[in-house]
Parts: C-alpha cells; sequence; structure tokens
C-alpha cells in the first residue's frame, strides 16, 4: 500500500471511530443540530428591530379639523398606535403650554406612551406660514427612539403636504429607495449574522472536547500506541464534525428560508462552499482548544469565552465593525466569524459573486489553515 493510500486509511479509521464515538453519545447530535435551529427560531422570532404598534399619544391643544386630521394620520399606517387605553383628559385646554411638559412626564412614568406629540393652537390657520410641533420620545431605548423620530417627522411632513395641498414638495426632493431589503424587514439582517454566529459557537464547542475526552477517558494511550500521527488524528476528529457541520448550515438554511422567507440571490454552491471553509475554521478552533487544555470542563469554558462573545460582539452581526475602534476593528478583522457574516450577507440578500467575497473567503481559508497547522504541532504524542 502506497503512503497517501495509507495516510488515508488511517485517517479514514479514526473518522469512523470518532463517529461511533457521536452516535453513541445523543447529546453531541443534539448540540449540533438541534440547538442551532432552536436559537434561530428564538431569535428570529423574539428579535426584531421593525417599527410595530408603538404607542404614541397625541396633546391636542387646538381641537379643530386640521389638528384631528394630524392624529390619524399619525396612526393611520399601525406602525405609531394611540396609547390603550387611551388617557382621559389629556390636558386642559385652558392650562395653556406649560401643561405639556407635565402630560409628557406622566405618560413615560406611567409606561402608556413612547412618545407624546403636541399640537399647539392655531395649526390650522398657521400652517401654511410653518408651524412646530412638539414631539418628545422616551429615550430610555435608544433604538426604538430614533425609529419613532425618523417615522414621526416623515409622516407629519407628509400630512402637512397633504393640508397645503402640495403634493409635489419642495423644488429639489431626494426619491430614495432601499435595495436588498426594501422592506427593511429584521429578519433578512438578523438570519445571515444569526446563521454565522450559531455555527460558530456549535463547531468550537463540538471538537473543543473531542481530544479532552480521549484524554480524560484514558483512550489517548492506545492512539499512541498505534502507527498514525499527530496529522491523522487531528484530521481523523475533524472530518466527522465537519460532516455533522455540513448538515448544520443546510438546517439552518432551510429553516431561515422557509419559515422567515429570506432569499439566496447568490450561488448556492458558493454559499455552501463558504460555509465549509468557515466550519473548518472553527471547528479548527475547537480543536487547538483541545488540545491545550487536555480537560473537558476548561475546554468548554475556553470555547464558549473564544467563540460566543467575540462571535457576536465583533463580527458585525449587531454592531457595524466600521464604529467600533481601530483596535477592535484590527481583531473583527482576524475572527472568521466577521468574514461569514459579510459572506452570507453579500450571497443572501445582494447576489454577491466569487469576484465580490474573494477576500472574505481567503481570510476564512488562511484562518483555517493557520490554526489547524497550530492544533497539529501542539498535539504531542506523550502522555506527561
Amino acid at each position: 500500500m502506497s503512503p497517501g493510500r495509507r495516510f488515508l486509511y488511517r485517517v479514514g479509521a479514526l473518522a469512523g471511530k470518532e463517529t461511533i464515538h457521536i452516535r453513541r453519545d445523543p447529546r453531541t447530535l443534539g448540540l449540533a443540530l438541534g440547538m442551532p435551529v432552536a436559537l434561530l427560531l428564538i431569535f428570529g422570532y423574539g428579535v426584531s428591530f421593525d417599527l410595530d404598534r408603538i404607542p404614541v399619544a397625541v396633546v391636542d391643544l387646538d381641537h379643530t379639523e386640521t389638528s384631528r386630521r394630524i392624529a390619524r394620520e399619525l396612526h393611520a399606517s399601525g406602525e405609531l398606535v394611540a396609547p390603550a387605553p387611551t388617557p382621559p383628559a389629556l390636558v386642559n385646554p385652558g392650562d395653556g403650554d406649560a401643561s405639556r411638559p407635565e402630560v409628557a412626564a406622566r405618560l413615560f412614568g406611567e409606561g402608556q406612551a413612547m412618545a407624546v406629540l403636541t399640537i399647539p393652537r392655531g395649526v390650522g390657520k398657521d400652517l401654511a406660514s410653518g408651524v412646530a410641533l412638539q414631539l418628545a420620545v422616551d429615550g430610555r431605548d435608544g433604538p426604538t427612539a430614533n425609529q419613532v423620530l425618523s417615522k414621526a417627522e416623515g409622516l407629519l411632513r407628509s400630512s402637512g403636504r397633504r393640508l397645503l395641498h402640495r403634493e409635489q414638495g419642495p423644488p429639489l426632493e431626494a426619491r430614495v429607495w432601499t435595495r436588498f431589503n426594501p422592506e427593511a424587514r429584521s429578519p433578512l439582517f438578523l438570519v445571515p449574522g444569526l446563521a454565522a454566529y450559531l455555527m460558530a459557537i456549535a463547531a468550537v464547542m463540538l471538537t473543543a472536547l473531542a481530544i479532552a475526552t480521549e484524554w480524560e477517558r484514558g483512550s489517548m494511550e492506545q492512539l499512541f500506541a498505534s502507527p498514525v500521527g499527530r496529522l491523522e488524528i487531528v484530521l481523523g476528529k475533524l472530518l466527522p464534525y465537519l460532516v455533522i457541520g455540513a448538515l448544520q448550515l443546510l438546517l439552518v438554511l432551510a429553516v431561515g428560508t422557509w419559515v422567515f422567507d429570506v432569499p439566496i440571490r447568490g450561488s448556492v454552491l458558493l454559499l455552501f462552499g463558504a460555509g465549509m471553509i468557515f466550519l473548518a475554521a472553527m471547528l479548527g478552533q475547537g480543536l487547538l482548544i483541545s488540545v491545550l487544555t487536555k480537560n473537558q470542563l476548561v475546554a468548554t469554558q475556553a470555547g464558549a469565552l473564544t467563540s460566543l462573545l467575540p462571535s457576536l460582539l465583533l463580527s458585525g452581526f449587531v454592531f457595524p465593525i466600521e464604529n467600533m475602534p481601530r483596535v477592535l476593528q484590527v481583531l473583527a478583522a482576524v475572527i472568521p466569524a466577521s468574514h461569514m457574516v459579510r459572506t452570507l450577507r453579500g450571497i443572501m440578500l445582494k447576489g454577491s459573486g466569487f469576484l465580490d467575497l474573494w477576500g472574505d473567503l481567503a481570510a476564512m481559508a488562511a484562518f483555517a489553515l493557520v490554526i489547524l497547522t497550530l492544533a497539529t504541532v501542539r498535539f504531542q504524542r506523550k502522555l506527561a
């Protein structure tokens, strides 16, 4: 038998042995295949950046048809709604402007409204010359407050033009549209990032225990007594989990596209290839942790620490990398999850091709090569 065939035979034998261990431990399969799908459903349904029925109260000091129309149009879309139940007698018209802070403070304090729009007296007759409406927003939830401000400003501007019969607006007007996600749906933003995040955690945690378990069971001595080399052991441990990772990737993408209607506008083959490179990188990271720690408890803690937080905070999944300090941007460029998030969003939402993503693919491949080399070098064929 040639050396190459002998190498492949040994790797296959070790991969088969690891597959038997996985089949005997249903928790591993549950962790690998069940947890990412469950978390994707929880995050996909539970986390949303969309405006939906945000309570906004209207304090009408004018009590005219014009002011009532402004209030109706503010709530007409269903994104901004009147508080329920509507507080009776919000203000006394005779109190004037001094009552507005008290009304806003009471509504905010009771949690009945995210914002309060105050319509001053004389809005009907002064509309043509310009009227300043007061919108007080509860700023404790920053992202929602910014969305309320933007949405309310747009609705009030459109309402003012209709009331003045100026449908064309000012002489110069920017007509804008949103590409790739015109409806601004949160799942289209969340699902690709979630897929990379969940795969990173599961992949690292799966292999972080692979060699550490062998040390604690005492079966590593049997491997040392066999003629297999370090690279053969590392590859034999890696391949079964790579197959599980491929199934995990397919499940996550199937749930994302079927349940949340996230499109895949680019090449499915390129998407799967990028996923395999990413999985090799994260599985290699888990193997390196397993080689260095030789203890299941420590390996679990190190795997969670090095995969969960960086993949969440530094991948661009939630926070834009461009807004981070320079040091963190450099660190984010090393993390494979940041490149996978860009790759998934590029292929799924923009239809990007290989030429658009080759830099991210090369970065993930380089990380995988370096981390697997380190795992092989650090794996010592000795018990002490």
